[in-house]
């Protein structure tokens, strides 16, 4: 294949790849970005729409838009990263002892995870933040609890299914140690699934960290975050869109570009 028709084949796959790049940056150096303080409005200048001076606009107290969702970016991405985090390891760990033991053990496990898989994600997230209360940090813990069962079923079906294959029984069969076998052997050829689910699960966390800072339950104003800033703009809608739709087309934008990363590991199209 030449090098224009890779290009013209994984186009969307780069473009997806050069967004959730650019996201992280504005994560890790928001002040190379986005110069201004995020905090300091300028009376006279609120609700000015957007413009080569403020690209996304001001809010009603005169504070630029743009600088708010860079530096907002740190809190949001931070706490889908931890969500996911938790949910793959607590989830993998889970699913692997389950797919390994088997019997009384993997049955109450899995019934356990079906449970939660019966109740909405953002329905479990909800129920743990009013338990661990207020914060950005509760945020990313509730997501992450809510995602640990799907991360726990992909990975027993995985560990069922690499624990049949021949190498393995003849591991086994041979008197290697267990765990060598667990670690060396299944998790090393059942971990691609999950990490495309790590993946699709990224642009889900997204959604939910926002939607759970949207209803009040993240970082404290007026500390900028995605969700607080589509939240803060609703009573603008009239008069001042760009308030919510700005902040809102960033987050769909990465939610979209996880996605297409995700596809591309499931469908391992990238060659």
């Amino acid at each position: 294949m030449t090098e224009t028709a890779w290009l013209r084949r994984n186009l969307g796959l780069l473009v997806a790849g050069t967004v959730v790049a650019l996201i992280l940056a504005w994560a890790v150096v928001p002040s190379l970005f986005a110069g201004r303080d995020p905090l300091r409005g300028v009376p006279a200048q609120k609700l000015r729409g957007p413009s080569a001076d403020h690209w996304f606009g001001t809010d009603n107290l005169g504070r630029d838009l743009y600088t708010r969702v860079v530096h907002g970016t740190a809190l949001s991405v931070s706490a889908t990263v931890f969500a996911v985090l938790l949910g793959l390891v607590a989830g993998s760990l889970l699913g692997l002892v389950s797919g390994t033991a088997g019997g009384l053990l993997d049955t109450a496990l899995m019934r356990v995870v079906d449970v939660l898989l019966s109740i909405p994600d953002l329905l479990v997230a909800l129920s743990m933040i009013t338990v661990l209360g207020l914060g950005t940090r509760n945020v990313a813990i509730a997501v992450g609890v809510s995602l640990i069962a799907r991360f726990a079923r992909v990975m027993r079906g995985e560990v069922l299914r690499v624990r049949g294959a021949p190498y393995v029984e003849a591991a086994f069969a041979s008197g290697v140690r267990w765990h060598t076998v667990l670690f060396r052997h299944v998790l090393r050829n059942a971990y691609l699934p999950v990490a495309a689910l790590a993946a699709v699960d990224f642009g889900v966390a997204v959604l939910f960290v926002a939607t759970l800072s949207f209803l009040g339950y993240g970082a404290v104003p007026p500390t900028p975050e995605w969700g607080s800033l589509v939240s803060d703009g609703r009573g603008f809608l009239a008069t001042a869109w760009w308030l919510t739709t700005l902040p809102g087309v960033v987050i769909v934008v990465l939610v979209l570009s996880t996605q297409r990363i995700a596809r591309a590991l499931q469908k391992d199209d990238v060659r």
